[in-house]
């Protein structure tokens, strides 16, 4: 599904005092909104970002919001007015003004309808929403229409009302959009994938049980765990009436590869690959199988890859939805003080990737 505006805009999270007060020293933008903080010795409190001589550690206390602030008796700073909405908060709300415009409206609207509702030029908007979102504001859009469908083809009575329900104004339209969206005809994406065949093959490696999974566009899923009847059930719930073969001789070599590009990463695998999902989280799957075997980036450096520097935590949501792993190496992405932390197949699996990884 694609990233919600809320996601998409959200603040990267200062979750311990020692990150914030890294934000302090840095005066970073990104913190904007995350946390304010005082000093006891002047009784004045500020945005991470003021440009006011930084204080003594010992004298500084981190509050949620202003107002908690305000009620432990500290006063706004005059530099920063932490009291009043600043530069990053606004934009953030016009460009969250502008995703709910979008998401709303029955047509796409037009640049110029957009920039005109946000009071900036055509070109500065449409700069600010990619930098905001990590996506233009067409994109955006098909995303969220795309969404859209796919949740009118499961509620709506009939594919006709899905139609029109998905905002598609004509059937021509809707068909022709439709299957790429989906990877399925629409009739079958409604069914839970009837009439789709996916071959899928249960295997163990080094990291425990694992599901390759593929249909006639190339591998749609591989996935790790403890137990290879959870692997199966999960795949089964997401196409429900798909037919599901297993077992088939040829499909073993694709098992093969994909256990040894476990097994030995820095060789690499030809995989032809059915990636599905919006057009964010392509951008970062894209970001994320060019970083070579062996290194690692910060969720905070794939998003400047990809030109969304506001959009870390929208990025950590992406390599959270990876359904191919390993494949697309969401493994090589870690946190900002190079702590290894989330990962959908465990953290360990993703120490022992790592690990093997270095030493090859």
């Amino acid at each position: 599904m694609i990233s919600t505006m809320t996601d998409i805009l959200e603040r990267p999270r200062f979750s311990s005092d020692d990150a914030r007060w890294r934000a302090v020293l840095a005066r970073d933008a990104a913190a904007e909104g995350a946390f304010f903080y005082a000093v006891r010795t002047t009784g004045v409190y500020c945005r991470p970002s003021c440009a006011s001589r930084r204080p003594n550690r010992a004298n500084v206390a981190f509050y949620p919001s202003g107002a908690a602030a305000a009620r432990a008796g500290f006063r706004p700073c005059k530099r920063c007015r932490p009291d009043t909405l600043g530069p990053a908060a606004a934009q953030a709300a016009t460009i969250a003004n502008a995703c709910r415009t979008i998401e709303s409206a029955e047509t796409m609207p037009s640049l110029a309808t957009l920039a005109a509702a946000a009071g900036l030029s055509r070109f500065h908007f449409h700069r600010v929403f990619k930098a905001a979102t990590g996506v233009t504001p067409r994109a955006y859009a098909a995303a969220r229409r795309a969404e859209r469908l796919r949740h009118e083809l499961t509620h709506s009575a009939t594919v006709t009302e899905a139609i029109y329900g998905a905002g598609f104004n004509s059937s021509g339209r809707f068909y022709a959009a439709a299957s790429p969206m989906l990877g399925m005809k629409p009739k079958a994406f409604r069914a839970g994938g009837k009439d789709a065949v996916i071959r899928f093959a249960l295997g163990e490696c080094s990291l425990g049980a694992i599901l390759v999974a593929a249909t006639s566009r190339g591998v749609c899923a591989i996935s790790l765990g403890d137990e290879p009847e959870a692997l199966l059930r999960a795949l089964q719930d997401r196409f429900p009436q798909a037919e599901l073969i297993g077992g088939e001789r040829d499909f073993e070599q694709t098992v093969a590869k994909v256990i040894g590009l476990i097994e030995r990463p820095a060789h690499g695998a030809d995989l032809p690959l059915d990636i599905r999902g919006t057009a964010f989280q392509l951008r970062v799957w894209a970001a994320l199988s060019a970083i070579p075997s062996g290194k690692t980036v910060s969720y905070t450096e794939l998003a400047q890859r990809i030109g969304a520097p506001k959009s870390v935590r929208a990025v950590a949501g992406a390599c959270a939805a990876n359904p191919l792993a390993v494949a697309i190496p969401c493994h090589r992405v870690v946190r900002n003080d190079g702590a290894i932390s989330g990962y959908r197949w465990g953290i360990e699996r993703k120490r022992a990737l790592l690990a093997r990884e270095a030493g090859a």
